[in-house]
Parts: C-alpha cells; structure tokens; sequence
C-alpha cells in the first residue's frame, strides 16, 4: 500500500485529502507545515509527498528542496492557490524543483486523486 503525506496549513484541506486517500486505499498521514513534514519524512518512509506551496514555516518549495537531498525517491505533487503570489509561477518552480506534477486550487478531489495514481503509476491495491 502507498504511503502519502498531505502538507498543507489549511487544516480543513489538509483533513480532507487525508480522508480522500484513505477512502480511495491508500495509507495517508498530513503535516501542518514544511518543518513538521521533514520531521515525519525522517522517521517515516512516504512513496509520495503532496504539498502546498505557500505556508508558513517552511514553505512548499524549500521543503521540495529539502527532500531532493533528504529522500531523492520521493515523489512529490505541488499543490497552490497562490496566496499572494502568482501561483502558475510557484508551480513553475515547483516543477523546476523536481514536483512531478501540479495542480491549482481549487480542485476536484477526483482530479486529485487521478493525478496520485498517475504520479504512482497504479491505482492503490
């Protein structure tokens, strides 16, 4: 069974992506933040790693950054609603950053869910 972390600051998307993938069969943990996430990847092994990009802490793109060096085969989706900043950007760098993939908020939870079991290559067991 694949394991993802959610990482978002919204408690409510966060909860509700968590609830998403275990439904669809996946095991699924979240984390407030960029620090708390790289916390959890150190004690946990994750397939993948769906993070927001703007939240406070550390941010989507420096924890994209971090795992790159701290666990090179993690997958990673980027997701952002921009905030303040131009999101078709953020996801730019995202990607430039190594994010597989990327999707704007707001997104439909089967969207979501189409886009892990591409990153991941197969739908859960």
């Amino acid at each position: 069974m694949a394991r993802i972390l959610v990482v978002d600051d919204d408690e409510t998307i966060r909860r509700a992506l968590v609830q998403v993938l275990r439904r669809a069969g996946y095991e699924a943990r979240g984390a407030e933040n960029g620090l708390e996430a790289l916390d959890v990847i150190k004690a946990e092994q994750f397939d993948l790693v769906a993070t927001d990009l703007v939240m406070p802490e550390l941010d989507g793109l420096e924890l994209i950054k971090e795992l790159a060096h701290a666990r090179p085969g993690i997958k990673v989706i980027a997701i952002s609603g921009g905030g303040i900043w131009d999101k078709q950007s953020l996801l730019t760098t995202a990607g430039m950053l190594g994010a597989l993939v990327a999707l704007e908020k707001p997104f439909e939870m089967q969207d979501f869910l189409a886009m892990v079991e591409e990153v991941l290559g197969a739908p859960p067991a």
